[in-house]
């Protein structure tokens, strides 16, 4: 309990000090000075990248879980881990005004860019809450799609994470989840890494389990809708082959008799 608590804390300083300057640094932990081109080699687009304020386009993530997500005008839609606002900016663009899109990330300094951003930039459709996305600050049933980019890995309790997304999920709510997960294990001393965990690297899960963990939450229809290897120039020998991304879609299914 004490070495997950300290796990959250360093991560929430670790991005923090990201929020509070001009720095950016990828997952994988090869940062470079353009957040637009660390956007486009995640899967976004030009286009979309340059749609949204740049302060929201912090380069970090692992997927554009808003391109996979089949948003709908009208929806609402929660982010977990909202960071800078960039795919809760993106949402809003795709509810449009009669939508509505909830951003939840526990570091505080992430919450003020994000809100300074959609006050200056005047946007009616968003919020941005603080709190933790094992306890999410968000009414049972009240969401349509949850999307997440590159962020339940950072929790050290996955379970809790997903527990708490079913529960504020409406009966028949989608979610499409863009993570790091693992093939095979992990050397034990990137595990024990506070460095690797702030680099979503020591906190990802074997692929199986961490399926597994959605579905002991109560989802149905887990399916990975696309996935690649994270085997590039500057990656550790010791992580070659072991790190995936995955984008995973799942649903909150209709008790019978709704």
């Amino acid at each position: 309990m004490n070495q997950a608590r300290e796990i959250k804390e360093f991560v929430r300083d670790h991005y923090g000090e990201i929020a509070s300057s001009d720095e950016t640094c990828c997952p994988r932990c090869l940062c470079g000075p353009d957040p637009i081109e660390q956007a486009v080699s995640i899967g976004y687009s030009r286009a979309e990248s340059e749609s949204v304020p740049a302060p929201a386009v912090m380069g970090l993530g692992c997927g554009n879980p808003t391109a996979l997500a089949d948003l709908r005008e009208g929806e609402t839609v929660l982010d977990l881990g909202s960071g800078g606002g960039l795919d809760v900016f993106l949402a809003a663009q795709r509810v449009g005004r009669n939508g509505h899109v909830i951003g939840v990330d526990m570091t505080r300094e992430m919450i003020e860019r994000a809100r300074r951003v959609a006050k200056l930039h005047a946007y009616k459709n968003v919020e941005f809450r603080l709190g933790e996305i094992e306890n999410l600050p968000v009414e049972s049933d009240s969401i349509d799609v949850i999307i997440s980019n590159c962020v339940v890995n950072l929790s050290p309790d996955k379970a809790a994470v997903y527990r708490e997304a079913f529960r504020v999920l409406k009966p028949g709510g989608r979610m499409l989840i863009s993570d790091l997960v693992t093939r095979g294990s992990l050397p034990e001393e990137i595990r024990r890494s506070f460095e690797a965990w702030a680099g979503c690297i020591a906190g990802a899960l074997e692929r199986e389990t961490y399926l597994e963990t959605i579905r002991r939450a109560g989802f149905q229809d887990i399916a990975i809708v696309a996935e690649h290897a994270f085997d590039e120039p500057g990656m550790s020998e010791a992580l070659k082959g072991k790190i995936i991304s995955v984008q995973v879609k799942a649903h909150k299914t209709h008790v019978a008799g709704d």
